[in-house]
């Protein structure tokens, strides 16, 4: 008995189908008409993927070529659809919270303008594509009223019927869409689908390549401009510890740093003054508006204006153009305008909420400052006011320690009187040079001179430091009546501290008086400070009256 095979029937049958259908093309090729239509076949395939790869090459050399240019590549990616995909219009849409923002288009039949937004809904192809992150493709828009009303409703308006839509997809996320529409009831192919999902793919990279180089590109000027800000920072920082109690090179860095990082070519720095400004300190101003200071120093501008409005808000104040300003005829404001500005920030500056100054930021352009600029400004004010206190606070301390050595030198020479007085008793005369010396030490006077006065006369009791010509003098004649309008003869009629500022200008000097042309001429006396010795607050009783001359 023979052994059935166990193989199957159905391969063999296969086998046998394969085989004639293998020689049913043989015999059509073998026909000369058969082989024309496989050639023309075959060629318009290659001139299609040809033709396909030229596009996706053009696409990609343009993203090479443009990476921060979104928008001429988009451009390409549309044209390229519309001419590959035998589209009438192409239009790419961008994710924009709820809606699709058209970013690029090819424009046939259905015109629409860049930058136009529509509710990304399913009723939508575009944002029915988006939602489900999947092509969409619809014969006869239509006739889909029920599937796609807003669609249907859109393609009947404006004319076109067929229509494809592929999602923009990055890492799975749809960010926007591409869509073909055709103005007649024409399929898209699937190899027309299929190449346009390259292109929406072509589209996403762009769009993302062009994200991440804005990012890179904004992170640097971050970088940089945050690397300007802290230089600025420390140069005003160094400056104000430099000169603790000078304030003008702290202002004068404050405004040069401050006008060059934000793009402005004048600045100004004021102090409150009362109810008014001063200028302080100055940046480039123009002549016109320095012309206008000198004639007013003291600063009232109007309510409107950016300081007077800083003045009843203490807070930053920006005028995008103060030539709109109803003010703009006041005084404060013409001088502004008439110098050609435009854009004025006002910054104030603020010590325990009390408004003690403010930096104004002057543009001739309307150009508004960005929230980084009027965050470096507001810092600057800080710093300002801290220099201010700074400058105060050693100032009193400059004079605290200033009193307090004053006190401590006077203390010094009375002891020493005193203890010359104790060791003298009985003679004047080092008495008298121990307190001229002390006198003209403290008083910072090159010499002095102290008299006794017996109720009508005066005569020189002590001299110290005296230039020769005038010692000499006085030796000559050591007695001598008070010459009228002198310091001498005003503490006999006044009883009290005389200060003559310049005693060439005197009645004695002017009547050429000779005690007084020798003190002047012999002597080189200009400022006396005249000083009355009193007993119970009478002069003549007593002897008394002493100069310190410089």
């Amino acid at each position: 008995m023979r052994r059935r095979s166990r193989a199957s029937s159905k391969p063999a049958n296969a086998q046998s189908r394969k085989a004639k259908t293998l020689k049913a093309v043989r015999q059509r090729s073998s026909s000369p008409a058969g082989q024309e239509t496989e050639v023309a076949r075959l060629t318009r395939e290659l001139s299609e993927a040809q033709e396909q790869q030229t596009a996706t090459a053009e696409v990609l050399k343009i993203i090479s070529t443009s990476p921060t240019e979104l928008q001429p590549v988009l451009e390409v990616v549309a044209r390229s659809a519309a001419r590959f995909c035998e589209a009438d219009d192409v239009t790419i849409f961008e994710l924009d919270g709820q809606y699709l923002r058209i970013t690029a288009a090819h424009w046939g039949a259905v015109p629409q303008d860049v930058g136009a937004r529509f509710p990304c809904v399913r009723g939508h192809v575009s944002g029915r594509a988006v939602l489900d992150r999947k092509s969409v493709h619809v014969t006869d828009l239509h006739a889909e009223a029920e599937e796609f009303p807003e669609g249907s409703a859109f393609a009947r308006r404006l004319g076109f019927r067929t229509t494809a839509a592929v999602p923009l997809l990055r890492e799975g996320v749809a960010i926007g869409a591409i869509v073909l529409r055709r103005a007649e009831v024409n399929p898209f192919t699937n190899k027309q689908i299929t190449l346009l999902e390259t292109f929406a793919a072509q589209a996403v990279i762009a769009i993302e390549n062009t994200r991440l180089l804005n990012e890179l590109r904004q992170r640097t000027t971050d970088l940089t401009e945050s690397l300007e800000q802290q230089t600025a920072t420390s140069d005003v920082l160094q400056i104000i510890s430099s000169s603790p109690g000078d304030l003008e090179p702290v202002f004068q860095a404050m405004l040069s740093n401050a006008t060059r990082i934000c793009e402005a070519p004048f600045g100004n720095l004021y102090l409150c003054e009362a109810d008014a400004f001063r200028v302080v300190a100055a940046h480039h101003d123009s002549p016109a508006f320095v012309a206008a200071r000198t004639r007013n120093p003291l600063l009232r501008p109007p309510p409107d204006a950016p300081l007077g409005r800083l003045a009843i808000s203490k807070q930053v104040v920006q005028v995008a153009d103060i030539r709109t300003l109803p003010s703009r005829d006041h005084p404060f404001v013409a001088a502004g305008v008439t110098a050609g500005y435009r854009t004025v920030l006002a910054i104030p500056l603020l010590k325990d909420d009390e408004l003690i100054g403010a930096f104004t930021m002057i543009r001739q352009g309307v150009r508004v400052f960005t929230d980084k600029q009027i965050a470096l400004l507001t810092n600057f004010a800080r710093q300002a006011v801290i220099a201010i206190e700074n400058a105060r606070l050693l100032n009193e301390l400059r004079q605290r320690t200033t009193d307090l050595t004053e006190s401590l030198e006077q203390q010094t020479a009375t002891s020493e009187v005193l203890q010359v007085i104790s060791s003298s008793p009985g003679g004047l005369e080092p008495v008298f040079q121990v307190m001229l010396q002390n006198a003209a030490r403290i008083c910072e006077a090159k010499f002095g001179a102290l008299y006794l006065y017996d109720g009508e006369r005066f005569r020189v009791g002590a001299l110290h430091n005296a230039p020769v010509a005038f010692a000499e003098f006085r030796r000559r004649e050591p007695v001598f009546h008070p010459p009228p309008g002198t310091g001498l003869a005003k503490i006999v009629a006044t009883k009290r501290t005389f200060h003559d500022l310049d005693i060439t200008l005197d009645k004695g000097y002017v009547d050429r008086n000779p005690i007084v042309v020798a003190a002047v001429e012999l002597g080189g006396f200009r400022t006396v400070l005249t000083v009355p010795l009193l007993k119970d607050d009478n002069l003549h009783l007593s002897p008394g009256g002493s100069a310190v001359y410089r």
